[in-house]
């Protein structure tokens, strides 16, 4: 059973479902947020195109700056920028913002509170034949144990562009991560979204399925399956993993004792990791974590890749039995 207000798309799990990169959402919800307000600036490291912030550099070419292939110096001058007060919009692939200018990220943007937004794409092992160089599975990671740092991991390209939207009304530092392969648009334009509340998908009350991202998809596709074996699963969209939202997380695994979480990242560090610190703290119970098992990823194809390392609606299936029987 679908969760009743989420408003999600009429065509979820029907095989003729659009399938649109998170990342292109991006590139909208940044033109939304130039035409809003005139203070929204972008600057990109040489990969305007792939970020999709070439339609943005297009209706505004006085607010946009190409920076080069120096990440490092575009984190300090997007913080300068915010310092006299503009919104800047930094955006590069997710091994190099936030991975190669974490340390400017932390200094000159968050230990000052600057009011930057850092949009990382291709995350994942699903960018595919590009391989481990430029697969960044470690940004959750890194951004969430940063002051001040907001991080949201969209679960398509409508919630990427309200993500996009919402991170230029936000005061303060806010890191964004999407993807580059297209993936099922499963919620509409009524879908809620809002900075670190989390939306119940499908209720249950046998397992909770928390995750984020694309993979939200891979979720309700397991869900569907358990269904016919009479397991009601509660699969929770955690877009926001800082601040995260405690009480819904904590309500859902009060009711159905266990649970499993979803990334298309490391399993050390990132979403998983904060949702057992919640448990822990709070109210302990089995916990499964499906991400990447300490490795580095590889080239391939997208959906291979996902398949390799565990990552489908077959593994999440797999654990939620698991779990449940450590209830």
């Amino acid at each position: 059973m679908f969760g009743l207000n989420a408003k999600l798309n009429p065509k979820l799990l029907q095989e003729d479902i659009e399938q649109v990169p998170t990342r292109f959402g991006y590139g909208e919800g940044l033109v939304i947020a130039g035409r809003e307000n005139p203070n929204v600036v972008a600057l990109c490291a040489d990969l305007t195109d792939s970020t999709r912030t070439s339609v943005f550099k297009k209706e505004f070419p006085d607010r946009f700056v190409e920076v080069g292939i120096t990440e490092q110096n575009m984190a300090s001058l997007a913080s300068g920028m915010a310092a006299v007060g503009k919104i800047p919009f930094i955006s590069s692939y997710a091994m190099f913002s936030p991975g190669r200018n974490w340390e400017q990220i932390r200094t000159t943007i968050c230990y000052n509170n600057q009011n930057v937004k850092i949009a990382g794409a291709h995350s994942g092992v699903s960018v595919g034949p590009d391989g481990a160089t430029h697969q960044a599975i470690e940004d959750i990671a890194i951004t969430r144990v940063i002051p001040n740092m907001i991080v949201i991991a969209p679960c398509d390209a409508i919630e990427a562009k309200k993500a996009t939207i919402a991170a230029a009304k936000h005061k303060g530092p806010v890191y964004i991560r999407f993807t580059r392969e297209k993936t099922p648009v499963m919620t509409t334009e009524s879908t809620p979204f809002e900075i670190g509340q989390a939306e119940i998908y499908r209720a249950g009350k046998d397992v909770t399925i928390i995750g984020c991202g694309p993979l939200i998809y891979e979720a309700l596709k397991a869900a569907e399956e358990l269904a016919k074996d009479g397991i009601e699963v509660e699969v929770v969209n955690n877009h926001t993993i800082k601040p995260m939202d405690k009480e819904t997380i904590l309500k859902s695994v009060k009711k159905t004792g266990c649970v499993v979480t979803i990334e298309e990242h490391q399993a050390a560090g990132g979403m998983g990791s904060a949702v057992s610190e919640i448990l822990s703290q709070n109210h302990p119970a089995p916990l499964e974590i499906i991400g990447v098992q300490d490795r580095f990823g590889e080239s391939g194809e997208p959906a291979e890749l996902l398949e390799k390392f565990g990552l489908t609606a077959k593994n999440i299936i797999v654990a939620a039995k698991r779990v449940i029987k450590r209830k």
